[in-house]
C-alpha cells in the first residue's frame, strides 16, 4: 500500500520531469526561432551588399547596366547559403537575377516577408526599405545592355534634330562632349512618347528584392539541438526513474528491517517458549517414572486380579510410549552445536546398523550397506543419531522382508554424498515438502520429529538433504555437499 509521503514524493517527481520536458520544449523553440532569426538577418544583410552593388554599377543617372549588376550578383551568389537572387518589378516580373531559378509560391503562403520550404528561405523585400541604409538611392531602373544603346542612339539622335534651350557658354561646351542626362524616376526625356517612358518605367523598376537563402545548415542546427534536448530529456526521466526506484527500494528495506525487528523479536519468544517447554518436558518426566513405577509394583504383586494387571500394564506402556515423545522433544529443542573432526562414514554406517539389527531381524529385512572408506568432516555424534533416525524411518516404511539400502561415495574431490533408501511406500510428492517439518508423519507409530531432528543436524553442518521417489518403488533420502576431509 502506498502511503501518503510516498504519493508526494511520486507527485513531487512527476511535476520535476514535466517541468523538465517543458523546459527542454521551450528552449527547443527558442533555438529555432533564434535559428530563423539569424537567417532572416544574414538575407538583410544580403539585401544591403546587393543594394551597394547596384549603387556601384549605376550607368546614368537612374539606370543600371543588367549585364554589370547581373555579374556582379553572379559573384557575390553562394550554394552554400546564398543560392539565388532576383530584382523585381512592380508586377513581380524579374528584372535581373543571379544563381539558380527561382520558382516564387503563391502569395498566401509567404509568412509576412518568408516562405520556408524545399529546404530554403525565400524572403522578399522592397527596394526602397531593404536597401536604402539611411539614404536614397537614385538608381532604380534596371535595363540589359543593347536597350541602353538604343536609347543613346535615340537620345543623340534627339538631340541634334531638336536641340534644347541655349544653356550658358560653359554649358554649351559641355553638352557638345556629351548628350545632357536625365532621372528616369522623375521626368520622361523629351525623346521619349509618354508610352514608351512607361513601358521602361513599369517594367525595368527594381520594386522588390527576392533572396533564396539555403536552410540546411539552419536545419542541421536544429536537428542537433532537438537530439541533444531529447537527450536530455532522457536523462532526466531516467533519473527520475531511478530516484523514484530507489525511494520504493528504500521504503520496502525499511519495511523489510520493521519485518526483520518483528521476526527477531518473535524468534526471541519462541525460543523462550522453546526454553519453557524443553524444561517442562525435562520435569515431566520424573512423575512418569514415578507411575511407571508403581504401575510395575501393582502388576507384580501377589493375588492382584488379572483386570488389575492388565491395567497396569496399560498404564506402563503408555508412559513410556509418552515418555519417549518427550525425549524426542527435547532432543529437538536441544542447540545443535557441530564439533567437527574426520569422521570415518563407513564406521558410523556400522555401527549405526548394529544398533539396528534387533529390529532388521525382527522385520526380516534386508540391509545393504555400500558405503566407501570415505573421511568427512562431521560431528560424529550428530551423524549417528542423523543416520539412525533415517534408517529407523526406513525400517517403520519397508514392508516385511524388504530391501534397505545406505550408500555413500565421493562425488569430487572435495565433496561426498550419503543415501538412505527403502522399498516401501514411498513418499507423495504433495508430502515431500511438509515430510521434515515438526510432528509430521506419515507413521502411525511415528512421533513426527525424527526426520525434523535429521533436517536440522544437516543444516547445522551446511549440508543438504531431500526427499526422492526411489525406482521403482519406496523413498529415498540424500545428503549432499558433505565436505571430505582434507589431508594436511
Amino acid at each position: 500500500m502506498i502511503t501518503v509521503r510516498s504519493w508526494a514524493v511520486y507527485g513531487m517527481l512527476a511535476a520535476i520531469w514535466g517541468a523538465l520536458l517543458g523546459w527542454q520544449a521551450s528552449e527547443h523553440i527558442r533555438v529555432r526561432n533564434q535559428l530563423h532569426h539569424n537567417l532572416l538577418e544574414q538575407g538583410r544583410a544580403r539585401t544591403s551588399t546587393c543594394a551597394k552593388l547596384m549603387r556601384a554599377r549605376r550607368f546614368a543617372g537612374s539606370i543600371i547596366n543588367r549585364e554589370r549588376l547581373e555579374g556582379a550578383l553572379n559573384a557575390l551568389v553562394d550554394t552554400n547559403e546564398l543560392r539565388a537572387v532576383e530584382l523585381l518589378n512592380t508586377n513581380d516580373e524579374v528584372v535581373a537575377s543571379a544563381g539558380e531559378q527561382v520558382v516564387l509560391p503563391p502569395p498566401n503562403d509567404f509568412e509576412g516577408a518568408v516562405y520556408w520550404g524545399g529546404g530554403t528561405a525565400i524572403l522578399k523585400y522592397p527596394v526602397d526599405l531593404g536597401t536604402n541604409l539611411g539614404t536614397n538611392i537614385e538608381a532604380e531602373l534596371v535595363i540589359p545592355e543593347q536597350e541602353l544603346r538604343q536609347m543613346n542612339s535615340s537620345r543623340r539622335a534627339a538631340a541634334s534634330n531638336n536641340p534644347p534651350a541655349a544653356p550658358s557658354e560653359a554649358a554649351a561646351t559641355t553638352n557638345r562632349q556629351r548628350p545632357p542626362r536625365f532621372d528616369f524616376t522623375r521626368e520622361r526625356p523629351y525623346w521619349m512618347t509618354e508610352k514608351e517612358y512607361n513601358d521602361i518605367i513599369g517594367g525595368t523598376r527594381a520594386h522588390t528584392f527576392v533572396v533564396v537563402m539555403s536552410t540546411k545548415k539552419v536545419l542541421q542546427d536544429e536537428s542537433n539541438d532537438f537530439w541533444m534536448r531529447v537527450i536530455i530529456a532522457l536523462l532526466g526521466t531516467l533519473a527520475v526513474v531511478g530516484y523514484a526506484v530507489g525511494w520504493r527500494s528504500m521504503i520496502q528495506t525499511s519495511e523489510l528491517q520493521l519485518r526483520l525487528v518483528r521476526a527477531s523479536e518473535q524468534n526471541l519468544h519462541l525460543q523462550e517458549l522453546s526454553l519453557a517447554a524443553a524444561g517442562l518436558a525435562h520435569e515431566t518426566r520424573n512423575p512418569l517414572n514415578i507411575i511407571r513405577g508403581l504401575a510395575q509394583l501393582v502388576a507384580k504383586q501377589d493375588g492382584v486380579p488379572a483386570e488389575i494387571a492388565s491395567k497396569s500394564r496399560e498404564i506402563i506402556n503408555e508412559t513410556d510410549r509418552v515418555t519417549a515423545q518427550l525425549n524426542e522433544f527435547i532432543n529437538y529443542s536441544r542447540p545443535r552445536e557441530v564439533r567437527r573432526a574426520a569422521t570415518d562414514l563407513g564406521a558410523v554406517a556400522s555401527e549405526v546398523a548394529r544398533a539396528l539389527n534387533y529390529d532388521i531381524e525382527e522385520k526380516k529385512i534386508q540391509l545393504e550397506v555400500l558405503v566407501e572408506s570415505v573421511v568427512i568432516e562431521a560431528d560424529e555424534q550428530l551423524l549417528r543419531q542423523a543416520l539412525f533416525n533415517l534408517v529407523l524411518n526406513a525400517i517403520q516404511a519397508a514392508p516385511q522382508k524388504g530391501v534397505i539400502r545406505i550408500r555413500a561415495s565421493r562425488r569430487s574431490n572435495e565433496e561426498a554424498f550419503i543415501e538412505i533408501s527403502d522399498n516401501g511406500p514411498g513418499v507423495p510428492p504433495e508430502h515431500q515438502g511438509e515430510i521434515f517439518k515438526p510432528y509430521f508423519t506419515t507413521h502411525s507409530e511415528g512421533t513426527g520429529l525424527g526426520l525434523s531432528v535429521v533436517q536440522q543436524i544437516v543444516q547445522a553442518h551446511g549440508w543438504e538433504i531431500q526427499c526422492l521417489a526411489n525406482e521403482p518403488a519406496g523413498a529415498l533420502f540424500r545428503i549432499s555437499r558433505v565436505k571430505l576431509k582434507v589431508k594436511e
